[in-house]
């Protein structure tokens, strides 16, 4: 029997990192904190390593410092990993050329995030990522969670066979920060995997007062070239050990992964390249067209970098006469983006001559949806197709949006959609990640959760989507047709469109002290317009008296969420206020029983003032 368990990318990563690390060089950045973070409480509390020793987690001043440690850690031949995005992984690019340079191999996780440019962003793109493909470093991408568990493996286990160090990435905020239901891979498969003899030269190479050699040295002109080519062989040689370990690591797990991935029909005329988490929405929207006759797919890009034409020519539809390639960045004044101009070059091998148009999304974690995605295949139905777009926004400057039409529901039948308002700092979203353990490890529901946040983060607005089906859930995208959403904070009822999207006899849960006239007197006309016309089930609850009598004062999560396992019943209301009491014991138990005690009533009270 598959064991399942109900994480984030983040989480995800750092298990694998952690079982092949040795020595781990820290410098914490948004969004990703929590894979250093979870290095480090491992470690603190004594858990192994493949090896069967402790990982040495070293905080530095800066990621800057981290790159610096981590060469030097790996110089004396010990397995070094970091974890970093944005501008911090672009503090160690000096360090990546020299760690390339030497062929010492180590893999960077990167939760892919946007740079600061006409202003900043803590939000996800491929910016950062896309400015280190130059510095010799392998890159890797994974699309959801389930993949970060399996590519953050393959990764480890390619770079030190290939001696070519390797960046894995996944997109910020909405990988990392995203909760899936997946298969965990454990320690014994990692093992059998793992390529002993190479671990056991890349030891011998560690600098070694017994074993002296020269690096690091300043060459002249006569030598500096021939010593940059005499590399070629070993980048070469990466995709065939990356499809190698894929391969197995496919024996051992059932998942299959490939350098290249198509998903599609088979003659498809019409194909979209892309890599990241947006390629789960295309899935999405090509089982869409496909029903509605249309034969189009979809080529999903792992191995970025070396880029093997040869691997990306052998998925490619012979059928194919026009691509979109989609980018999740921008580079003023280049004639198109990265994976664009590589498509393109690649696809001069054709002898079809397939017209290739790219297009840009997601800068700064923009929403991309199913919409958006078929507006992209529209767009190559066209008899020219338009190049150089952009979709999910309005571009009222240059112009080159592609229009999108009505919102699409493309999760699977019985899936339900949930969304929750919260304050930072309230416990929202704590408790959201609660419940989605609760219902991901408790029953054979799939599940996920998706966290907005604002870049206030404490004291701003979060928006909680999170999902529930009897079939696996791929919607990166935020949930647009909910059938329940709770709003935890009276103040957002006049700043934002609450119920926009809910579903015919959809659920309405509003935290306030508000009852008779003086809540007909402060909802606003739109939200009772909307409750009318849709059915909605409309329910009231005074969260924030009951936490305050509790003691507990603005920690409103437990009561919100008893209110929710009440009403949603997405699993047995008594089975679902057991899990949850379960749960308080460990996350407040060390705070003492008074605290447990607390949380508990509120559970109670939570299912009972509704």
């Amino acid at each position: 029997m598959k064991r399942f368990v109900t994480v984030d990318g983040n989480e995800a990563a750092a298990h694998v990192a952690y079982a092949f690390t040795e020595v781990s060089a820290i410098f914490p950045i948004t969004p990703s904190s929590p894979m250093a973070e979870l290095v480090d409480i491992w470690s603190a509390h004594g858990r192994k390593n493949l090896f069967g020793d402790v990982v040495d987690v070293v905080e530095m001043q800066s990621e800057a410092g981290a790159a610096g440690a981590l060469h030097g850690s790996l110089s004396v031949g010990a397995l070094t990993t970091t974890f970093t995005a944005s501008q911090g992984l672009l503090l160690m690019i000096p360090n990546m050329y020299k760690i390339a340079g030497e062929l010492l191999p180590c893999v960077f996780h990167v939760s892919a995030r946007a740079l600061a440019a006409h202003a900043l962003s803590i939000f996800g793109d491929h910016a950062d990522v896309m400015a280190c493909r130059q510095t010799g470093f392998a890159l890797l991408a994974s699309s959801n969670v389930q993949e970060v568990m399996d590519l953050a493996c393959v990764a480890h286990l390619s770079t030190l066979s290939a001696r070519v160090p390797f960046l894995h990435f996944f997109d910020g905020f909405r990988t990392s920060n995203e909760y899936q239901k997946i298969v965990p891979l454990d320690y014994a498969q990692m093992e059998t995997l793992l390529d002993k003899p190479a671990l056991e030269e890349f030891r011998k190479r560690g600098l070694n007062p017994e074993r002296p050699v020269i690096k690091g040295t300043a060459q002249n002109p006569d030598i500096y070239f021939q010593g940059r080519e005499v590399a070629n062989p070993f980048y070469e040689a990466v995709p065939e050990i990356v499809e190698d370990y894929m391969n197995r690591l496919g024996q051992e797990t059932g998942r299959r992964h490939g350098l290249f991935d198509y998903y599609g029909d088979p003659e498809a005329e019409e194909v979209v390249v892309a890599m990241g988490s947006v390629c789960d929405t295309i899935e999405g929207s090509v089982d869409y067209l496909a029903k509605q006759g249309h034969k189009v797919g979809l080529v999903k890009v792992r191995l970025y970098r070396p880029f093997s034409e040869e691997h990306f020519l052998r998925v490619l539809p012979a059928t194919v006469r026009k691509i979109a390639v989609l980018d999740r960045t921008k580079e003023p004044g280049s004639p198109g983006e990265p994976l664009y101009l590589d498509v393109v070059k690649a696809c001069r091998a054709l002898h079809t001559d397939p017209q290739i148009v790219g297009g840009r999304y997601g800068l700064g974690s923009k929403d991309t949806t199913p919409a958006q995605i078929v507006a992209v295949y529209r767009n190559l139905k066209q008899a020219t197709p338009r190049d150089r777009f952009t979709i999910g926004i309005i571009d009222d400057v240059s112009h080159s949006s592609l229009p999108a039409g009505e919102p699409l529901d493309i999760t699977p039948e019985g899936t339900i959609g949930c969304k929750f308002w919260g304050l930072g700092s309230d416990g929202t979203v704590g408790a959201n990640q609660e419940a989605v353990r609760i219902i991901g490890e408790h029953t054979d529901l799939f599940a996920q959760a998706y966290f907005f946040y604002d870049s206030k983060k404490s004291g701003g607005t979060t928006v909680s989507h999170l999902r529930f089906g009897k079939q696996p859930i791929k919607a990166p995208y935020l949930v647009d047709h909910p059938h329940y959403i709770a709003c935890h904070n009276k103040a957002f009822v006049n700043n934002y469109d609450l119920l926009k999207g809910i579903r015919t006899g959809g659920i309405f849960v509003l935290n306030c002290p508000w009852e008779g006239e003086e809540l007909a007197k402060n909802l606003p006309t739109e939200t009772k317009r909307t409750l009318a016309e849709k059915n909605v089930k409309f329910y009231t609850i005074d969260a924030i008296a009951i936490a305050g009598n509790l003691g507990l004062g603005n920690r409103i999560n437990m009561v919100m969420q008893a209110a929710f396992f009440t009403l949603a019943k997405v699993i047995p209301v008594e089975e679902a206020l057991g899990f949850l009491k379960d749960s308080v014991e460990k996350l407040y138990g060390r705070k003492g029983q008074d605290i447990v005690a607390m949380n508990v009533a509120a559970i109670d009270q939570g299912a009972a003032a509704l």
